[in-house]
């Protein structure tokens, strides 16, 4: 079967999107999705240029049960956020959650030692290894702040954006730093995101990449959403084919939805 859900999007509520809400909405219609849960930047204090990653949530909120009001005949939408997680926003994320009717919540790493391993610059001084590994070492000290999340999102998101990308990355060269989040993640019951985004971004590949889904598999974990992380309507449910065959592979019958913050499952 087709994965007709998309639980990872963007439109120009998040400051590196320019797609109209609407205009996502119809490109979902299009494809024949079935549900599209939006999930907005929330990066607290993180300004880049004229780019705010802090999303304006009462407005985004707003358009969204417009548009969710006008299409609840062709499509279901749901609200979600993606939440750039930091310690030392611990008490801001917490207030934060509880204070919106999320359908699904993503939790992030985007902010390394108050820089995104998107710029070079995080880069600067240090191999790439080490910067990979700096990075994972984060992702635990994110997860022992703050864990009110659905999913942990584009779990080796660093290798995106590293000086090789994923041409010398492996689960295995990393796996003492990655068993313990993935333990973590099950232990708490917090799903892991596939995110279709790599194959658009030069790694060719999931994030995370086929064999950390695999381990999370054979650790027990069974909550995996699927989303392509589009900014704009032609990445949609992108590759969305290939990441079934690779859920598949790694030994999953069934990927997740959530609805009210509640994970449901449908067949692969």
């Amino acid at each position: 079967m087709r994965i007709l859900t998309d639980y990872h999007l963007h439109s120009d509520f998040s400051g590196d999107s320019r797609a109209p809400m609407e205009q996502m909405v119809q490109k979902g219609i299009a494809l024949g999705l079935k549900t599209m849960c939006f999930t907005e930047h929330m990066d607290r204090g993180v300004q880049v240029g004229d780019m705010s990653f802090e999303v304006d949530t009462d407005a985004y909120r707003a358009v969204f049960l417009a548009l969710q009001e006008k299409y609840r005949d062709k499509i279901e939408l749901l609200f979600g956020i993606e939440l750039g997680i930091e310690p030392r926003h611990r008490e801001f994320l917490e207030r934060y959650v509880k204070a919106y009717d999320f359908a699904f919540v993503i939790g992030s790493s985007h902010i390394v030692d108050g820089i995104d391993p998107y710029y070079p610059e995080y880069y600067q001084g240090r191999t790439e290894e080490e910067a990979y590994r700096r990075y994972f070492e984060s992702v635990s000290e994110n997860l022992e702040a703050f864990h009110d999340i659905d999913v942990y999102g584009h779990l080796d998101y660093v290798v995106r954006y590293g000086p090789n990308k994923n041409k010398y990355f492996s689960y295995e060269k990393y796996q003492d730093l990655i068993d313990p989040i993935l333990k973590t993640l099950i232990e708490q019951g917090i799903g892991l995101e596939v995110n279709a985004g790599g194959f658009k971004r030069g790694i060719h590949n999931t994030n995370p990449c086929p064999e950390i889904i695999r381990a999370y598999r054979q650790m027990g974990g069974e909550i995996v959403t699927v989303g392509s992380d589009a900014h704009a309507p032609e990445w949609i449910a992108d590759e969305f084919d290939r990441v079934r065959q690779i859920l598949l592979d790694c030994g999953f019958r069934y990927y997740t939805v959530f609805r009210g913050r509640r994970p449901e499952f449908v067949k692969l």
